[in-house]
């Protein structure tokens, strides 16, 4: 389902394809993946098959720079989850990593090559007021001050407003559950906390079982309304299921995990763009049994889908991504909050956005 110029997915999907392009297309290809955060990853990618020696020079400096952050990335990522063990060991709660630290601390396929912006963990709610105190202690700071902002966040939100650490500066999200409390699906998040595995050597720090794991990162990108990152959250899932799909015994586990926790929606359109879109292997009769039977609903979504996953780079643009993806961030909204709740909320985003004039002297 890639576009004609979309030379990033095609790269994902089959890094070979990379190795023929000429010098013009890889100028083309570095900033579609730029673009994504994606270019560290191709560059494993390339590495693990042995391509790296047929990418022209001009274009193998930029995709090992881009490796080369990415590694000081994780060097950080590493040493924030020592912080937050450090700050939250003493209270004795269960602190699950989520998504790009989960995937670094469990040495997992999608960890490599990935760029972070903050680190997420999820904690039981009856602990949450414990443990904000504790990172509070520790130098974490808010980083929404509104009254307004505190409330949507502790009050609808799945997490506590984004703290900030007043030294080193990164930003660490506490989730108490994956979704909105205010969304459609609640999947209940004390059998995400049950299921959890320890991280050896690493104290209170756990990570989500493989099928919860899946889900969140399904969950996580189908019910946001905002896909700048889309194809690069989409390259993770498959990533994921690569590495989990191995075993014939996890692809049951998981059907039968969506449908215990509410999550069958975004699975199902998880599974089919990680597959038509980067060529993940998924057994035909899990694709059966989650399948849609509107099928006009499902030809819309893969119109507004593919176009929303694409790089998020002028190249792939068609002349509907625009409205493609402005459609899925209203989708995104409604899914996460009743409309009594989200049309006074789009009201005041849309007033805090504009631009305040000065009066004429």
């Amino acid at each position: 389902m890639a576009y004609a110029n979309d030379l990033l997915t095609k790269a994902l999907r089959e890094p070979r394809s990379a190795a023929s392009l000429a010098l013009e297309d890889w100028n083309l290809l570095v900033r579609q993946a730029r673009h994504a955060d994606l270019l560290a990853r191709l560059c494993v990618l390339l590495e693990e098959r042995r391509l790296l020696d047929h990418v022209p020079p001009e274009a193998r400096r930029h995709v090992e720079s881009a490796q080369a952050v990415a590694e000081a990335h994780e060097r950080v990522v590493r040493w924030e989850a020592y912080q937050i063990r450090r700050a939250l060991e003493p209270l004795d709660v269960p602190v699950i990593l989520l998504k790009g630290a989960a995937y670094v601390l469990a040495k997992l396929p999608p960890g490599q090559g990935r760029l972070f912006y903050d680190v997420d963990i999820l904690v039981p709610k009856e602990d949450l007021d414990s443990v904000e105190g504790a990172l509070l202690r520790h130098g974490w700071m808010s980083t929404h001050l509104d009254p307004y902002d505190q409330r949507y966040y502790r009050q609808w939100m799945h997490e506590l407003p984004p703290l900030r650490h007043i030294r080193r500066h990164t930003v660490l999200d506490v989730h108490h559950t994956i979704l909105p409390e205010t969304a459609r699906l609640t999947p209940d998040p004390h059998k995400l906390v049950a299921a959890a595995n320890r991280l050896d050597g690493q104290g209170c720090l756990r990570i989500l079982a493989p099928t919860d794991m899946v889900l969140h990162c399904a969950t996580h990108l189908f019910h946001d309304g905002e896909f700048e990152h889309g194809l690069r959250d989409l390259a993770d899932l498959d990533s994921l299921l690569r590495h989990f799909g191995r075993d014939q015994g996890f692809w049951p586990e998981l059907l039968e995990r969506a449908r215990e926790l509410h999550l069958v929606r975004p699975l199902y359109y998880g599974l089919r763009y990680a597959e038509s879109i980067l060529g993940a292997s998924i057994p035909q009769t899990v694709q059966e049994k989650l399948g849609l039977r509107n099928h006009v609903v499902s030809a819309l979504m893969d119109g507004v889908f593919t176009r929303s996953l694409a790089p998020d780079h002028p190249s792939c643009a068609t002349s509907f991504t625009g409205l493609a993806r402005w459609f899925l961030y209203i989708r995104g909204h409604t899914l996460r909050m009743p409309l009594h709740l989200l049309i006074p909320h789009l009201i005041r985003k849309v007033l805090r956005r504009r631009p305040k004039t000065s009066r004429q002297m």
